[in-house]
């Protein structure tokens, strides 16, 4: 099989998230495909452009949410990354909740929410990247099997420019599919 050399930048794919966070009293939200688990400690991390108006809140309040939204939502996940929050009100788009602690808004309408804690902030040329300690997580109930997340039942929206995908099927399960006989 021949390989193809393609430019050097992140091409996907990636999960699309809605990063949520409160700026100026108000809930906000920005799209992102830049967001991943760190390690095997309950920390995420997110990768905001520093002229972001969440970016404002994040760094403001010390919070951020990472919302999970399914391919159904792919309109206002696109919408809420193709306006600033500096010209418009983002804060009606979605239902937004909160956990105890008040810190971030997490979006109702996603299958899947985590609530994060910033416990270190990293400039990335004109970014920042936050890497937060996750301090809540919920899960629409509807999209658990046998008491865990189910994929397929969250149908995360898939970002791989310049389109957006959803999950099809299980191909495998991670460290089993390696153990069949022709995995080698």
């Amino acid at each position: 099989m021949e390989k193809i050399k393609l430019p050097n930048r992140p091409l996907g794919p990636f999960p699309a998230v809605l990063v949520g966070a409160d700026v100026n009293g108000r809930p906000n939200y920005a799209t992102l495909g830049a967001c991943g688990v760190v390690s095997l400690k309950p920390v995420l991390y997110i990768s905001l452009k520093d002229t972001h108006y969440t970016t404002l809140g994040v760094r403001e309040n010390g919070y951020f949410s990472v919302n999970i939204p399914s391919a159904e939502l792919v309109q206002k996940t696109d919408y809420c990354g193709m306006v600033s929050g500096h010209q418009t009100d983002k804060s009606k788009v979605f239902t937004p909740f909160y956990d105890e602690s008040g810190k971030a808004p997490m979006i109702r309408e996603c299958a899947m929410n985590y609530l994060c804690k910033v416990i270190q902030s990293i400039p990335v040329f004109d970014f920042t990247m936050f890497l937060g300690e996750i301090v809540a997580v919920y899960v629409n109930e509807q999209c658990l099997t046998d008491g865990k997340p189910d994929p397929l039942k969250i149908n995360p929206l898939i970002l791989m420019s310049p389109n957006y995908y959803d999950l099809g099927r299980v191909v495998g399960s991670v460290f089993k599919a390696g153990a069949a006989p022709n995995a080698t």
